[in-house]
């Protein structure tokens, strides 16, 4: 009896349509909440690392002497730790993924924040 049972799975597996689609022959389908890839805005990072800190892979390494951030695309998880955790909101997730590769691509960004020169006290005379 479990021979007639296998060859029933078996024949209506071979005739349904497929579970999943073939990307990146098929593009995949996409909504507000996709996770792609992180994205940064290198003007609005403060070097503080705790996107590094967060990182449960240990994707993103930040050097602080040479204002530069990276991220090993082959690493990541797309996890969110990192968006979730900035004080500056200076990470975002977009909904585009990346294209499919066999080479480990590293992205470097070089960090341009300038820190805003605070305002001279009201109470100081100017002379």
């Amino acid at each position: 009896m479990a021979f007639f049972e296998m060859v029933k799975t078996a024949l209506r597996t071979v005739l349904s349509r497929p579970a999943t689609i073939r990307y990146p022959a098929e593009p995949a389908k996409k909504t507000l909440l996709t996770r792609g890839h992180v994205t940064i805005d290198e003007s609005r990072c403060i070097s503080c690392g705790t996107c590094q800190r967060k990182c449960p892979a240990q994707a993103i390494l930040l050097n602080k002497e040479e204002k530069t951030w990276q991220m090993d695309r082959l690493r990541c998880v797309v996890c969110n730790s990192c968006v979730d955790t900035c004080p500056v909101k200076c990470l975002f997730m977009d909904t585009q993924y990346t294209a499919p590769t066999v080479t480990r691509g590293v992205e470097i960004v070089t960090i341009t924040y300038v820190k805003p020169v605070k305002a001279a006290d009201k109470g100081e005379i100017q002379g």
